[in-house]
């Protein structure tokens, strides 16, 4: 099997030959991954005291960093009053051309599981617009505003799911962090109430293309992977799997959704143990994945954000290899 053939197996339990893989060299790496072009869609804007940048994105909304390597967070939002809704324009994610370079790409990746990447679900783009505690106050306070708010983002998602299926991508993925570190960030009725509809729909899009959903979500949001999984979700993209318990994920889930994770970020990695990172490891396969399939070795690239220096992730690495490539008659 090539690489795309072991994800195939792999995200529908058909007993591939190893685990999936997404790690750095010299290691497999079954996965390439393909983004929108996005040409002078941010605007860089003079810094404030403390920031190391800031920059206005494409749905008009003011970030800024602390670091040279953080990712940054919305410090206003392109919506500060409500009453912008009605001239608000959002950017255009449906323009072909804007996926043509991608599509090129990912007709010559013959060997590689293709993977087109959105910037969220509703929540994601949403909650940067309005600016997040305003966004959370919101969901209860202006819930018509924030359903038209949706509504426009929602328009432009699909019209990128749609984009990236005439590209021929395998899948798309969007991360959509939901949980803090003891809870889901709003209560799971408000969230079937008002994003399970969201999911379904967009899953559903892509699902009727023939494409998988991955996403990546942080935090302990474990009260909505059944909701997950029955909107479509295919693979779960955790960074912190001890967050939700592995033996909870694997008696709840294991089987039915794909779990991507690297050791545990915040609990394991940061012990720097030998010992205690390559157990996690083959727990982890065992437990997620197994000879059934189920299970995608990950790998966590911003060792800097968490204080790590990359020999501690080799550890992982290599126990990973060791424990999810199975040979024939292994058990």
């Amino acid at each position: 099997m090539n690489s795309r053939q072991i994800i195939r197996s792999v995200l529908t339990f058909r007993n591939p030959p190893r685990i999936g893989m997404a790690l750095p060299q010299p290691y497999p790496n079954d996965i390439a991954w393909y983004s929108r072009k996005k040409a002078n869609e941010e605007t860089e804007l003079p810094p404030h005291e403390g920031q190391k940048k800031r920059w206005r994105d494409a749905w008009g909304s003011v970030w800024a960093s602390l670091t040279d390597y953080d990712k940054g967070e919305v410090v206003e939002g392109a919506i500060t009053n409500w009453s912008q809704l009605d001239w608000y324009q959002a950017p255009d994610l449906g323009r072909p051309e804007d996926y043509a370079q991608a599509a090129t790409q990912i007709a010559t990746e013959k060997e590689k599981y293709r993977l087109g990447g959105i910037p969220g679900f509703t929540f994601n783009v949403a909650r940067y617009i309005r600016k997040l505690e305003y966004y959370l106050c919101d969901l209860l306070s202006e819930r018509g505003n924030i359903l038209r708010l949706h509504g426009i983002v929602r328009n432009q998602l699909l019209r990128a799911i749609d984009c990236w299926a005439d590209a021929g991508a395998d899948a798309i993925m969007f991360p959509e962090d939901w949980g803090t570190q003891d809870r889901l960030m709003v209560s799971p009725g408000l969230w079937r109430e008002v994003f399970k509809p969201e999911f379904a729909a967009l899953c559903g899009r892509a699902h009727q293309h023939g494409m998988d959903v991955w996403m990546h979500s942080c935090g302990k949001m474990t009260d909505i992977i059944e909701d997950l999984i029955e909107c479509g979700v295919n693979c779960l993209q955790f960074d912190q799997p001890r967050l939700h318990g592995i033996d909870n994920l694997a008696q709840r889930f294991a089987g039915r959704v794909t779990f991507w994770c690297p050791v545990d970020i915040q609990k394991t990695l940061q012990t720097r143990d030998p010992a205690l990172i390559e157990q996690e490891a083959a727990e982890l396969v065992e437990k997620l994945g197994g000879r059934g399939g189920g299970f995608i070795a990950g790998y966590y690239w911003g060792n800097e954000a968490i204080g790590l220096t990359s020999d501690i992730q080799d550890i992982a690495c290599k126990a990973f290899v060791k424990n999810g490539t199975y040979r024939e008659g292994s058990s």
